[in-house]
């Protein structure tokens, strides 16, 4: 099977059908010389992804922002209030106080892209599920991977 399919078929998978359809047509795939799989995914020399050895993907910032476009993708994502946005750009942890809507696909272990004012401000690894962090006051939502801040540079979509 070509790379390309495969990386949609993961996309779908894991972020919900349709998802891939937003993925641009000339990206870079870097395959590990020993295995063979899908190791990076970059698009006009920008990182979009990392597929890890488990099966799920690490996804940038930038990535993160693309895909947003398709309503399905927005439900894997979290949404925080402005109290706790610049302490998560800065690559903060978020609480659950601090979130003001869930996605219902939000998973444990799940790669989880936060939100702010309908921008991608952060990716991390969602630490409880949805229901959880509706649940719940008190206690991390999700730790923080990569954040806007620590990189340095703006998203133009």
């Amino acid at each position: 099977m070509e790379n390309f399919v495969k990386l949609q078929q993961s996309l779908d998978a894991l972020f919900g059908k349709g998802t891939s359809k937003f993925l641009p047509k000339d990206i870079e795939i870097e395959l590990s010389r020993k295995t063979g799989r899908i190791r990076t995914v970059s698009h006009k020399g920008k990182l979009l992804c990392t597929l890890r050895i488990n099966g799920s993907l690490a996804i940038s910032i930038g990535f993160a922002q693309i895909l947003l476009k398709n309503k399905i993708f927005k439900e894997n994502c979290i949404e925080v209030n402005k109290d706790a946005a610049p302490f998560v750009m800065e690559g903060r942890s978020v609480f659950c106080k601090h979130v003001t809507w869930c996605g219902k696909n939000v998973k444990v272990s799940s790669d989880t892209p936060i939100l702010f004012e309908n921008q991608v401000i952060a990716v991390g690894k969602a630490i409880l599920s949805a229901k959880m962090i509706s649940d719940l006051k008190m206690g991390v939502a999700v730790k923080v991977r990569d954040s806007l801040k620590s990189r340095k540079e703006k998203i133009v979509v």
